[in-house]
């Protein structure tokens, strides 16, 4: 009994990743007329994951957005955007939205909003909350919480604790022993620093 129950399982998350490019639904285009055809024909359509779970194992050629989980062993395919989970070794993308939890290092390029949890923590923008919970966090701006060995960052509002802190621009509080606010009166200050 629990051999068909396993096959069963294994099929429905292995479809994923031999899943084709869906056919695209039929339209009102007039096919008489040559340039509203071609008009249809150039817009690029935004492809999502066929199903909730994709198992990033190795290079392909086209990674769609996915909303769901991403397993990625050992490191992820170049989805742009994720929303949803992200479990493995070492996850990356564009855009991200959700809990990252990847062994050695969560990258994630331009805007994200959730919880990245790794050894090497990396984030363009948050403008929404994030927090970063890593030996090393790092983010071009961030709203939200950094907590590791060192926190670096580019603006922040919220609270970076750790060993070092080091922030451009902060609005909200650091905790730990080497704490630097760049653009603040006391740039310096061990224990706790202040920028407001």
């Amino acid at each position: 009994m629990k051999k068909p129950i396993m096959l069963a399982a294994l099929v429905a998350f292995c479809a994923p990743v031999f899943a084709q490019e869906s056919a695209l639904p039929d339209s009102d285009v007039n096919l008489d007329n040559p340039e509203e055809a071609t008009i249809q024909n150039e817009a690029p359509r935004k492809q999502f994951a066929q199903w909730p779970a994709f198992f990033a194992i190795g290079e392909y050629p086209v990674t769609p957005d996915l909303v769901g989980l991403r397993i990625t062993i050992p490191y992820s395919t170049k989805q742009e955007s994720v929303t949803g989970f992200d479990i493995g070794l070492w996850g990356r993308s564009q855009y991200f939205e959700g809990i990252q939890v990847n062994i050695l290092r969560n990258d994630v390029k331009d805007r994200a909003a959730g919880l990245q949890v790794g050894f090497y923590n990396s984030i363009g923008q948050a403008d929404l909350l994030a927090i970063q919970a890593g030996l090393w966090n790092e983010a071009g701006s961030i709203s939200g919480i950094q907590a590791g060995l060192v926190n670096l960052a580019g603006e922040v509002s919220g609270i970076q604790v750790g060993l070092i802190n080091r922030c451009e621009e902060m609005y909200g509080f650091q905790i730990g022993a080497i704490n630097i606010i760049r653009d603040a009166e006391l740039q310096f200050c061990p224990i706790v620093n202040v920028g407001f």
